[in-house]
């Protein structure tokens, strides 16, 4: 996994629920069959509401539906990010639509940990408000092993809290790759 990333931003605002990244309606498409699982990429964020979606700039896509992918790597999020049911699809969907990092000020319990057991992108938090000084389009310089990220407009540096253990399972590829590179048994689980 990359942990230098620069790329443009999809900025959105607090309380971005699971059924906003993936609604419920699109929950019958298969997470095993890849070339269904790759559709989940263009319905990502395809629940937020046209007037958050790309604040503060207005609304913007995510994803292109045909490609099924999104310019955008990196989502900036307020508080309480991937609140709602607790479907593992929303990190899959966002996985799948090219997102490799998201930094957030805080995020729900069970969407940070679907997002690191299953190996997806690091959850990153941060305590300033980004939201409020950086827009959709604009460019991030992401450096994880730092955590520090960089608003390339305005040349501002902010801090990233550490990650600590939870980076190494990503790193890993998800829980399961972890847990085998640790000399746990490759069925079974943890």
């Amino acid at each position: 996994m990359n942990t230098d990333i620069k790329s443009t931003v999809y900025v959105l605002g607090d309380n971005i629920d699971t059924d906003q990244i993936i609604p419920a309606a699109h929950l019958a498409i298969s997470l095993s069959d890849p070339s269904q699982r790759a559709r989940y990429g263009g319905l990502a964020l395809s629940g937020v509401p046209a007037p958050q979606a790309g604040l503060p700039t207005g609304n913007m896509p995510f994803s292109n539906t045909t490609s099924n992918r999104s310019q955008y790597k990196i989502i900036i999020a307020g508080k309480n990010f991937g609140c709602g049911s607790s479907r593992e699809h929303a990190p899959v969907a966002l996985y799948e639509a090219g997102v490799r990092a998201i930094i957030a000020r805080s995020y729900a319990r069970i969407f940070y940990r679907n997002a690191i057991d299953g190996g997806y992108f690091p959850p990153l938090e941060i305590e300033a408000d980004l939201t409020s000084t950086i827009a959709t389009g604009d460019s991030i310089h992401l450096d994880w092993d730092a955590c520090t990220c960089v608003h390339l407009e305005s040349g501002r540096r902010y801090d990233l809290k550490e990650m600590g253990a939870a980076k190494e399972i990503i790193m890993a590829g998800g829980l399961f790759p972890y847990y085998r590179s640790r000399g746990g048994h490759s069925q079974g689980g943890p």
